[in-house]
């Protein structure tokens, strides 16, 4: 019989109850017990859903308080030194190491692969040691087979977790974190070789192998996804004596690799001493041939064959044509799952009572992509009569899609086919636009100003939350939102911000907002998805062709705009990102709906522009993320994902500014990129990274200014004056002070107002301290 299973699942709750849980605890509402109680009946009830879907072994190991990647760091007793703790971890230590105490900055953040993901980044010193925690696992792996499951435990593999690390800086000393890439690749920051390390982990891994294996575990799932990224080649030859010293340990292993293609390393893959390999076959279907036809007649292949990063129902009748073949081939050693885990997907469409019918029916989450998988196990097994009806569905609905109207819009496609040479471009080059920006703007030195949103304070979800259930009338919203935008104003004038924001009080997230005014667009209820820790977002639906039909920000802005006689900067969400953070449409190229996207916020901008708005910021925090994971895809990617932002950008005058945000991310090998942009004005998270991440772009000689973050706002510490300020000099040591801008790192909607209002005037504090010192030396 053929064998589902999953590499994972979503660990939120179909309510987000995992978030809700979590900071209950954080503000002390309720005990670690709760919590823990909590998470309990979350795991209790995902392996009941995975086995009344008639999955043959359910998952463990895949849950976590805030991140997988800091479990491992739990799981191997390998936190920072900095922090003082000692290897065996309390809960409270565990979100320390997550969001900061008094004394000691978070651990970084970066994008796990390619994905909308956050992962907490590892800190390796040249004497790090690992020391087994396994109670972490252990207990859940009790809690499973209590509940009579057949269990797969989940480990993220030796290789990948030394690899999404960073190496740091000497033994014992406590360095601001460096910046990681999207798939944790080592950069020039890399402080020496981590591979050597290998010789004090693998230790570790085979003492939980062991301790497994006397649990009664029959099979691990081993993950490494690093695999589809171009390793260095010692890391590659790495992977014999890895698996040669794990196998040795007790478990079988099933070594599984997503997000892209291993066909590069089919022969090394097939000989490893492992009992089965897992295939992205939705990412990279074209794979599978390296691996079929000489398969080992002694090990599983597993097939991902349901896409795990999307929201779409599969063709079952394709996937049959892709599987049946390999059933034959492999017989019992087939075993099916989706392409990689179902964190990146929503957990119940069944919940989505108020989603138009006919695009429901188009659509799968984690449950019915679970669903999904016995329906092809039945079809493999019993023959395709046994499911003919589910196969019936399946294809009326993708004939649906496929007929209906509501995806194709000619005039948007005219529009495309029309786009001219010159519309990505700006009238003039920066040097023309810097010199009619600053006659029009008039700011100091080191102007200041915030990236967007400020505090989404329990009134302002209040009333949106009324307004929603129709029990607040719209006149009584708007006047509601532009009172908190009154507020907001009032506020950095009293700071002495000099480019201001209106706030974003009548927005529910940076994406959505703008998506439920776009034609193409569609939303659901409870379609959350996990970006990092608590931080949870509903991704639109991008269903089919992408248009504006009427303004969206304007009346805000000018509004903003009409209480101050500072700059009011315009706050949009640029195509790139809107594409990223969207569950995309999969019937049509990427660049073509970011495309459309484009041109819709084009739109937007001239408006603004219009409307009297001299600064308008785009923000592209995924630009990077969007980067495919192997070099040699990345000049496409860069091309079309730039010329989108240009296009959006490019409608207005020579002194109207344009802005850009960007966050969480390494871009010193895309630099070149990030310049063709053009943006007049790009602010970046640096805190983090004590303004290493500055470091590429004053060796590049990056032309444009630049608004380095000089505090984090995802941490609950509130930085002082003499911190900004030390970070405010190595800023301007590296780019020259009159193109330097100051800022937070990212924009202030989940903090709260005592904190931002400190926050704020230490950084006005620290700017007036050193704009006093550039003038004392001119």
């Amino acid at each position: 019989m053929t064998t589902i299973h999953t590499l994972g699942f979503p660990r939120i709750g179909a309510q987000r109850e995992l978030k809700h849980a979590v900071e209950s605890y954080w503000r002390v509402d309720q005990s670690i017990d709760a919590l823990k109680q909590t998470a309990s009946a979350l795991r209790s009830q995902h392996w009941q859903w995975q086995r009344e879907a008639g999955l043959d072994v359910v998952t463990v190991g895949d849950f976590a308080f805030y991140d997988q990647v800091l479990n491992h760091i739990a799981l191997f007793g390998c936190a920072p030194k900095r922090f003082g703790f000692g290897p065996r971890l309390s809960v409270d230590q565990y979100f320390q190491l997550a969001r900061g105490n008094a004394d000691q900055f978070a651990l970084e953040m970066t994008k796990w692969f390619d994905t909308n993901y956050h992962y907490l980044v590892p800190e390796f010193h040249a004497d790090t040691h690992f020391e087994l925690d396994s109670h972490w696992l252990l207990d859940e792996l009790k809690q499973a087979q209590a509940e009579g499951h057949r269990v797969k435990p989940v480990l993220i593999g030796p290789l990948t977790f030394l690899w999404l690390g960073k190496a740091k800086g000497h033994a014992h000393q406590h360095q601001h974190a460096q910046h990681a890439d999207c798939c944790g690749a080592p950069t020039q920051a890399d402080a020496f070789d981590k591979l050597p390390l290998l010789a004090r982990l693998l230790p570790a891994y085979v003492q939980l192998l062991q301790e497994l294996t006397a649990a009664g575990v029959e099979l691990v799932q081993i993950d490494e996804p690093a695999l589809v990224l171009d390793l260095p080649q010692a890391w590659v030859d790495a992977l014999d004596h890895i698996y040669a010293t794990l196998r040795a340990s007790g478990p079988k292993l099933l070594l599984s690799t997503y997000f892209g293609a291993v066909d590069n390393h089919a022969a090394r893959l097939s000989k490893l001493p492992v009992a089965g390999l897992h295939l992205d076959l939705v990412r990279a279907p074209e794979q599978l041939a390296a691996f079929a036809d000489n398969w080992p007649a002694d090990k599983i292949l597993s097939a991902g064959i349901i896409d795990g990063r999307n929201i779409w129902r599969a063709d079952l009748d394709r996937c049959l044509e892709t599987l049946s073949p390999l059933r034959r081939q492999l017989g019992d050693r087939l075993w099916l799952a989706p392409s990689c885990s179902l964190l990146h997907v929503p957990v119940d469409l069944a919940q989505e009572g108020k989603l138009d019918p006919e695009l429901k029916s188009w659509l799968a989450f984690a449950k019915q992509k679970l669903n999904e998988l016995s329906v092809l196990k039945r079809a493999l097994d019993l023959g395709r009569t046994a499911v003919h009806q589910e196969l019936q569905t399946s294809r009326a609905a993708l004939d649906a899609r496929a007929a209906s109207p509501r995806i194709h819009n000619p005039a948007v496609a005219a529009r495309v086919d029309g786009i001219g040479a010159q519309d990505d471009r700006r009238q003039s080059g920066y040097t023309t636009r810097q010199l009619a920006q600053r006659e029009r703007l008039n700011l100091p030195p080191l102007p200041t100003t915030t990236i967007g949103s400020f505090p989404q304070t329990d009134t302002i979800r209040r009333a949106r939350a009324a307004f929603k259930r129709g029990e607040l009338g719209g006149s009584e919203y708007h006047q509601a939102m532009q009172a908190e935008i009154q507020h907001a104003v009032s506020r950095q004038e009293a700071l002495g911000l000099d480019v201001l924001v209106h706030g974003e009080a009548e927005r529910n997230d940076m994406v959505e907002y703008f998506g439920e005014q776009l034609a193409g667009f569609a939303f659901t209820q409870y379609g959350w998805v996990q970006s990092y820790g608590s931080r949870c977002v509903k991704p639109p639906v991008i269903f089919g062709d992408v248009s504006r039909p009427t303004p969206m920000t304007v009346a805000w802005t000018q509004y903003a705009q009409s209480l101050t006689q500072r700059p009011m900067k315009g706050m949009l969400t640029g195509p790139v990102t809107i594409l990223q953070w969207s569950f995309v449409r999969d019937d049509q190229p990427r660049s073509q709906t970011a495309t459309q996207i484009a041109l819709a916020i084009r739109d937007e901008v001239v408006d603004l522009e219009a409307a009297g708005i001299a600064v308008i910021q785009i923000d592209e925090p995924a630009f990077r993320e969007g980067l495919p994971l192997k070099r040699a895809d990345w000049p496409q990617y860069l091309d079309w994902a730039a010329r989108a932002f240009r296009l959006s950008a490019s409608g207005v005058r020579d002194n109207t500014q344009i802005h850009t945000h960007m966050c969480y991310s390494e871009f010193n090998d895309i630099l070149p990129a990030i310049a063709a942009l053009d943006a007049d004005v790009i602010t970046i998270e640096t805190s983090r990274s004590d303004m290493e991440l500055l470091d590429g772009f004053g060796e590049f000689a990056y032309p444009n200014e630049i608004g380095p973050g000089v505090y984090d706002i995802h941490s609950p510490r509130i930085p002082k004056v003499e911190e900004m300020t030390r970070l405010l000099r190595k800023a301007a040591a590296v780019i020259p002070a009159e193109r330097l801008w100051v800022n937070p790192d990212c924009g202030l909607k989940t903090r709260g107002w005592a904190e931002v209002d400190t926050a704020l005037q230490n950084m006005v504090t620290a700017t007036n301290q050193l704009r006093q010192e550039l003038a004392a030396t001119l």
